[in-house]
This record gives structure tokens, sequence and C-alpha cells, in this order.
């Protein structure tokens, strides 16, 4: 079973509930952080890395609440996860 140690997206392992914590903007594209947050990437809600990309993991497919998206490992940098202890239970 997982801790709820906090880390981000680009590190989470495929197939494991997550939750978001916290979306920061990257030092050279802080327009990322509010590009996520309307894509529904908000505190609280569940995410999951479903799958990866066959090149150096880019991009990434992620689900969000019922939504799929694809984000670059750079992108889903900006976004703090930390385990789903729902999930685990």
């Amino acid at each position: 079973m997982e801790n709820s140690t906090v880390h981000t997206l680009d590190r989470a392992a495929v197939g494991v509930p997550m939750r978001v914590t916290h979306i920061g903007a990257a030092g050279l594209a802080p327009e990322w952080a509010e590009r996520l947050a309307e894509l529904g990437f908000l505190a609280g809600e569940r995410v999951m890395v479903t799958a990866r990309g066959p090149f150096g993991g880019d991009p990434l497919a992620v689900q969000i609440g019922l939504s799929n998206f694809a984000l670059r490992r750079a992108e889903a940098a900006c976004v703090q996860v930390s385990a789903d202890d729902k999930a685990q239970r």
C-alpha cells in the first residue's frame, strides 16, 4: 500500500489512483497552472495516469474525473498529487 507522500503527477505510477493536492506553475510557463485548472486539475480531484508514451514517457495519458487528457511530462510536473486514501480501502 502506498503512503501519502506528495509528489508530482509526472512521477505517478500508471494505474494508481491519486488526488491532486496543488497546482504549481513551471518557471518558464506560468500560464500552465491556469490552463490545468481550467481542464479540471483542482485540489481534491481524483487523477490517474493511464498510460505513458513509448519514448521517454512523453506524453502521459491522464484521467481526471470522467475526462481523459494527454499531458507533456513538463505539464504533469506542475500537478502535485498524493495517494488517494479512499481508493486504498
